[in-house]
């Protein structure tokens, strides 16, 4: 049903296309776990979205997944790579990552977020991006994958581009920790 492609300096035009159909997408480009709070909120402007693409043109493993529907049009993406490239999940200053273990930083990539064009939320993007995501992991060396979604006991409708415990649990992860009762830290080991 979904056409998966990473995204490369080749998919921009695409990515731009989904991005563009939510002021949200349209501002961030996933920058918010990569750069520190000021300078993702200083590039809302485009900044965010330079910096996303010269990432995506020079980084040697992918940035992200591009799901297509039937027709061609991207639909979905999922934020990934290795977790060293999400400086703001990792810092000290942050709490969800506090008990990994920073020498595997370059070895576990890490999904921390997605987004789902309107219309196409609900028949299973996330969960086939999730798989896409192991195997992309695997192809390049990864040891494991892990993201940070919302428990399933949090009824919140907010932080949904984060992912859902079921959604991960159902792909295969395993809760790890439980860094606030609305957040989870799931993980999938990789086979090579």
């Amino acid at each position: 049903m979904w056409d998966i492609r990473p995204v490369t300096g080749d998919t921009l035009d695409d990515l731009a296309d989904l991005f563009g159909s939510n002021k949200t997408t349209t501002g961030c480009w996933c920058m918010w776990f990569i750069t520190p709070d000021k300078v993702t909120r200083a590039g809302w402007s485009g900044g965010n979205r330079r910096a996303f693409e010269a990432m995506a043109r020079e980084s040697p493993v992918p940035v992200g997944l591009l799901a297509y529907d039937e027709a061609g049009v991207p639909v979905a993406w999922a934020a990934l790579g290795p977790r060293s490239r999400f400086q703001r999940a990792i810092s000290p200053r942050s709490t969800m990552l506090k008990e990994r273990d920073p020498s595997e930083d370059d070895d576990v990539w890490f999904v921390p977020c997605f987004f789902v064009r309107v219309g196409h939320r609900r028949r299973g993007a996330t969960r086939a991006l999730l798989d896409a995501a192991v195997e992309l992991a695997a192809e390049h060396g990864a040891t494991a994958v892990e993201g940070f979604p919302l428990a399933a006991d949090n009824p919140t409708k907010l932080d949904g581009y984060l992912g859902r415990e079921q959604v991960f649990a159902d792909t295969g992860f395993t809760r790890i920790a439980t860094p606030t009762p609305k957040r989870v830290v799931m993980r999938r080991d990789v086979e090579r």
